[in-house]
């Protein structure tokens, strides 16, 4: 299966913009939905955005549309999430992982390490 290492978090000021990354190694990637989730402190993870596997349809969290973009490069097996306007309440670990793309169930049992996102005001 498939494994994935997010990356490109950081500290940013309000208004400041990041983009993460989500690559994927040793298995399919391109055949599978993929998803962005987050969990900020004292928090569940919840969902952010997901992207197709062809990258045609494009869902996001009420939370974040129109600020975030999900989009991926399936020849370097790879999913991105830009992130602009950032507010101190996206502050979180970001996480990726394939998911089913109607109810956005992972795939993976595993999740990875994810990548910190700190938003500062």
């Amino acid at each position: 299966q498939v494994e994935l290492v997010e990356s490109g978090g950081g500290l940013v000021q309000a208004g400041g913009s990041l983009r993460l990354s989500c690559a994927g190694s040793g298995g399919p990637f391109s055949s599978y939905a993929m998803g962005w989730f987050r969990q900020g402190p004292g928090k569940e993870r919840e969902f952010v955005a997901a992207i197709t596997w062809g990258g045609g349809s494009t869902r996001y969290a009420d939370s974040v549309k129109g600020r975030f973009t999900i989009s991926r490069n399936n020849a370097k097996a790879t999913v991105y999430l830009q992130m602009n306007s950032l507010k101190p309440e996206d502050t979180a670990v970001y996480y990726c992982n394939a998911i089913t793309y109607n109810d956005y169930r992972p795939v993976k049992d595993s999740w990875g390490q994810g990548t910190q996102v700190t938003v500062s005001s």
